[in-house]
């Protein structure tokens, strides 16, 4: 049978509910960051739908009662041909374990594995050659054993400042990876150019874009694990079997160093099961107990911050020396600072 692949109307309120019903009897859902979905239908009914959010392909389902029969590429290839229009050349699926060989049968290769999820990617520039170019780019000496931080920096306080001075203290050579998926209040960009400028006087220390792999939408399949804990479980598993599996190879990375997180249970959690999956794979994890100011129960943390700024707005700049340095403070006096300002008071939840 000659199958007809369609474009949905996102504006479309009745096919979008019919594609939502569609995926939920396979226990996925519609996510709101989708920008591109395409159908087959057979008799009026949708029997097949994928769609993206950038460059990570979701929602992929086809009914059993025709798979096998060439829907898998015909959606696949609507997707690419739409990726490409985009100018996007690389991209990544989640998929569950079971269907790991049909993508890659279609060119996808497998990044990592766990028991929940699979992640793929395709295109030319993959991990490899993402992670070479790091490496000529900051000029990093692989014989060097490394001290690695990965941070978001939201912003960039005393309590980042001292995780890191520690590292450079005990650590012949130290990487630090920024997060660099925009979900933040303070843009990527401002808190990367933030702790730069905040370590530059350490000079054994690096500061690195974080880039796709680390802590962003390609390693968080939260799309099809409804369950919050399944979520954190194989959000974790990922993250750190990329982490060691090729950051850790080729940078010779072998300590990670976290700080200790008595707040958030999310956080506290991630990293637990991070220093296990971690040590696993041969490296060393540090959890350093938190900086604090006058008592011990008084922790520094950038949402301390962001929530002083949302209760007391520019005020708040008079009394946060406790908590950020002059590079942080000197930028919230900015006019890129102000804007962020703005953003934290009108936000309903710092984050």
């Amino acid at each position: 049978m000659n199958y007809i692949v369609e474009k949905l109307h996102l504006t479309n309120v009745e096919e979008v509910n019919e594609v939502r019903s569609f995926l939920s009897t396979f226990q996925l859902d519609y996510e709101k960051d989708i920008d591109y979905t395409v159908v087959i239908r057979d008799n009026n009914k949708i029997i097949a739908s994928c769609s993206k959010s950038k460059d990570i392909l979701k929602g992929f389902a086809v009914n059993q009662s025709v798979q096998g029969e060439g829907i898998t590429n015909l959606l696949i290839k609507a997707i690419q041909d739409r990726l490409f229009q985009e100018g996007i050349f690389h991209s990544f699926i989640f998929t569950k374990p079971i269907y790991e060989t049909t993508f890659k049968s279609l060119a996808y290769k497998v990044l990592a594995s766990v028991e929940e999820v699979t992640l793929l990617e395709y295109g030319f520039n993959d991990i490899h050659k993402s992670l070479a170019a790091i490496k000529k780019l900051y000029n990093i000496d692989n014989s060097t054993p490394k001290t690695a931080l990965v941070m978001n920096c939201n912003p960039f306080t005393l309590g980042h400042r001292y995780l890191i001075e520690k590292a450079s203290l005990n650590s012949k050579e130290v990487l630090v990876f920024i997060v660099e998926e925009d979900k933040s209040l303070f843009p990527f960009e401002d808190r990367y150019q933030m702790t730069k400028n905040g370590v530059a006087d350490l000079k054994n220390v690096t500061v690195i874009p974080g880039g796709k792999y680390i802590i962003s939408s390609a390693t968080f399949p939260s799309y099809f694990l409804r369950e919050e804990t399944k979520i954190l479980s194989a959000y974790t598993k990922l993250d750190a079997t990329i982490f060691s599996k090729y950051f850790c190879k080729q940078f010779n990375i072998t300590k990670r160093m976290l700080g200790e997180e008595p707040y958030c249970p999310v956080t506290k959690s991630y990293n637990e099961a991070l220093v296990g999956i971690l040590e696993n794979h041969g490296v060393e994890v540090d959890i350093i107990p938190r900086k604090w100011i006058s008592t011990p129960n008084n922790y520094i943390s950038a949402s301390k911050v962001r929530n002083l700024i949302k209760k007391e707005g520019r005020e708040a700049l008079d009394h946060l020396s406790e908590f950020i340095p002059p590079v942080t403070i000197n930028y919230l006096k900015s006019e890129e600072g102000k804007e962020v300002i703005k953003k934290i008071i009108n936000s309903n939840t710092p984050h």
